[in-house]
């Protein structure tokens, strides 16, 4: 073989190696019910359950937060974020959750809130909070 055919042929492995890889770190919306049957990351769209309480304790654990939320479908799950409460988080009309189911309960890495504009009526701030990496030991 010529050296040009064999650099072809590993430009072109690592263009798909690049493409898989691209493809398997994305992450798809769905609702609590996907996310018990996949473990990989998904997105879940839904509302803050106003009625129940939600629990941050900044002196206790700064990086726990947990609150419940309705899915798209209506399912409700316990929702814990390793990460500070965001501001304004009980006005969110809506909130799109990243993370992944671990029991009953869905661990969310990163919150996306889209909360009512205080200075217009009819736009819609959007939030964007990532939790904090862990060390390991």
């Amino acid at each position: 073989m010529k050296k040009s055919s064999i650099f072809g042929i590993i430009v072109i492995a690592i263009a798909i190696a690049v493409i898989i890889s691209t493809y398997s770190n994305t992450s798809t919306y769905g609702t609590f019910a996907d996310a018990v049957k996949t473990s990989s990351e998904l997105h879940v769209v839904g509302h803050l359950n106003k009625e129940k309480a939600l629990y941050y304790d900044a002196h206790k654990d700064a990086n726990y937060f947990a609150f419940y939320m309705k899915d798209s479908k209506g399912d409700e799950r316990k929702v814990v974020f390793t990460g500070t409460k965001p501001e304004d988080f009980e006005r969110s009309e809506q909130i799109v959750l990243t993370g992944q189911m671990d029991g009953n309960e869905f661990h969310a890495s990163k919150i996306l809130m889209k909360c009512p504009s205080k200075y217009t009526e009819n736009k819609i701030n959007i939030t964007e909070v990532k939790a904090k990496q862990q060390a390991s030991l």
